[in-house]
């Protein structure tokens, strides 16, 4: 069964996609009564925003449906919140990191260096354009998420527990990033529950476990169900953080489209190097990790390090045991059977993530 499909039909993502649509025509022509240059950001914005798979979006409508929410329209909004937050926080997450691209192609920052470029600035004052750009772009999507969810309409209790969610959603999301801008400070790698919390809070949250209780509290589901989904959705995210992380070192580079030791050059602080700390390899994977642009038979040495420290095999089997804490959510007898049914594709997820 296709995991698109099974969260969500293609007439849902149609209605969040008409939602974000409208919502970015008006803003565009909002910027353009201030500036044209406003207008321009605005598109670049809307750039970022399409192509995703809309993940978060899917999980939103499909709980509100699977629980027999019928007002798909106003589902479809709180989901377009959900997408907006997902874009502003990847254009932040691309100043942190100083990227200039995403997919391939420049992001909101790399377009506006390619800007600062053409008209004859230097490279460091070109770089500091896009940046800033990316900061204020960054802004924008996050504000007006609130703007979104503030369109629905509901119930003020309903509105007001919607609200609290986008919020923690945020406050959990900045708290990850900190932590993870932090974390390669200290050259020795964290313990393993320390990056699985990173991992949650920078992830999790707000990819899993606030759009499935979004989906159920605009349901109307009660506390019992939203309390398990948000149980639910803490596993599988912090399953599939550990499932990328593997495929970040792992993968297979035709399949994935990642390079594949851009983790390991970044210096990635994940669970893989928090197991492989422990053990007598890491003296040399400590060493391969600090060498200036690592190459690409320094990254082959470094895979069969972990390998042979058991990190591999110990990060595989975490990322299991995540996956079988999710399916038992599952069996609360507060989750419906057509809701068990209907996320229970998404631990398969994990398990094809993990093969890849």
């Amino acid at each position: 069964m296709d995991k698109e499909t099974t969260l969500a039909g293609s007439t849902d993502s149609q209605l969040v996609n008409d939602v974000l649509t409208s919502f970015f025509d008006r803003s565009q022509s909002r910027a353009e009564a201030l500036h044209r240059a406003y207008r321009f950001l605005w598109e670049r914005l809307e750039a970022a925003a399409t192509g995703g798979k809309r993940f978060r979006p899917h999980l939103v409508m499909s709980v509100y449906g699977l629980l027999g929410g019928t007002d798909r329209t106003t589902a479809a909004t709180v989901a377009a919140s959900f997408e907006l937050l997902h874009t502003a926080l990847l254009v932040h997450d691309d100043v942190v990191d100083r990227d200039f691209s995403r997919r391939g192609v420049p992001n909101v920052s790399g377009t506006y260096r390619q800007l600062a470029e053409a008209q004859g600035n230097s490279p460091e004052r070109a770089e500091h354009a896009g940046f800033s750009v990316g900061v204020i772009a960054g802004d924008l999507a996050l504000s007006n998420a609130y703007r979104l969810l503030g369109e629905i309409d509901t119930d003020p209790a309903t509105r007001r527990r919607l609200g609290d969610l986008l919020d923690e959603a945020i406050f959990a999301s900045a708290a990850g990033e900190l932590l993870d801008v932090l974390a390669p400070l200290d050259p020795t790698p964290q313990p393993v529950d320390e990056v699985l919390t990173m991992a949650r809070l920078k992830t999790a949250v707000y990819s899993f476990e606030a759009p499935l209780q979004a989906g159920a509290v605009l349901a109307g589901a009660g506390d019992r169900l939203v309390d398990v989904l948000g149980e639910f959705g803490r596993c599988i995210g912090t399953a599939y953080q550990v499932a990328d992380d593997l495929i970040g070192v792992f993968g297979d580079e035709s399949r994935t489209g990642k390079v594949g030791w851009g983790d390991l050059r970044e210096g990635k602080h994940t669970v893989l190097m928090s197991h492989a700390a422990e053990q007598p390899q890491w003296p040399r994977i400590s060493e391969l990790l600090s060498t200036p642009g690592l190459s690409a038979s320094g990254a082959a040495e470094i895979r069969e390090l972990l390998i042979e420290s058991g990190a591999r095999d110990r990060s595989v089997q975490l990322a299991a045991d995540f996956t079988d804490r999710a399916d038992q959510c599952l069996l609360d007898p507060c989750v419906p059977p057509e809701l068990r049914d209907g996320l229970g594709s998404l631990p398969g997820v994990v398990t094809e993530r993990l093969s890849a």
